[in-house]
């Protein structure tokens, strides 16, 4: 049995089908998580950011901290879609968006062992949001468990001493859950293979042609989404 931190979360969010749209609400989802957060009082720190060709989001990763932010935030791993104008239309046309949310909880305790030699690390200059020396110096760490080929990349910290020992703790999150689900089936595989596009989808947020967010598992409503994207989550997100 391993051992949860309630109070510490790790999200991450993947733009999916859309192209530039699906970056920009891979966007939106972390802009939506980290006011969320605020409202809660937790603590919300990035630990990387990759950026897409228009400023929008590929992917993005982050800390969160505070009362039973796992337990909370859990079940909002899965795939949510956006149905809005495009900004990035010319013709004004309606076009749907897809992102993947995945939310880890921190590792306390476990009985796991790494070989040092199913490891590689990377290090690269920090850029975008949360980066420290950005453009400078390659405090930038990212690590990858060679076997599973899962990877974590941390550029949150002011050295590469720390951002090593912070990718490092993610990756041992994510192998533990990953053999969690192996076991039991009761958790989704880290790399899951639900594919980041239309019928996968958890959740809908539409804002064209009626207003509306759906969840397509609870069947909670709410026809405000600008509140809803705003952090108003409550109505979605539930201790279970």
């Amino acid at each position: 049995m391993f051992n949860y931190a309630k109070n510490k979360a790790l999200l991450n969010i993947y733009a999916g089908a859309g192209g530039v749209d699906a970056q920009d609400w891979a966007s939106m989802l972390f802009r939506m998580y980290q006011r969320y957060a605020s409202g809660k009082g937790w603590s919300f720190v990035a630990l990387h950011h990759s950026l897409g060709e228009q400023g929008g989001t590929k992917s993005v990763s982050a800390e969160i901290r505070g009362d039973e932010a796992y337990d909370l935030l859990k079940n909002e791993s899965g795939v949510h879609r956006l149905v809005r104008i495009s900004p990035f239309s010319a013709k004004k046309l309606r076009h749907t968006s897809f992102a993947l949310v995945e939310i880890l909880p921190e590792i306390v305790a476990a009985e796991i062992k790494l070989n040092p030699g199913d490891l590689r690390f990377e290090t690269f200059r920090s850029s975008g949001p949360g980066g420290q020396n950005v453009n400078k110096l390659e405090t930038a760490v990212r690590v990858t468990h060679v076997p599973t080929g899962n990877s974590v990349a941390v550029q949150s910290e002011r050295s590469q001493a720390q951002n090593k020992e912070k990718a490092l703790q993610v990756l041992y999150s994510k192998l533990v859950q990953r053999m969690e689900s192996e076991k039991t089936k009761e958790i989704q595989d880290l790399k899951p293979g639900v594919s980041i596009e239309w019928g996968s989808q958890i959740r809908s947020y539409v804002l064209h042609p009626y207003q509306m967010v759906k969840d397509h598992r609870t069947g909670a409503k709410s026809s405000q989404p600008d509140k809803v994207l705003g952090g108003d989550l409550d109505k979605f997100i539930s201790l279970k």
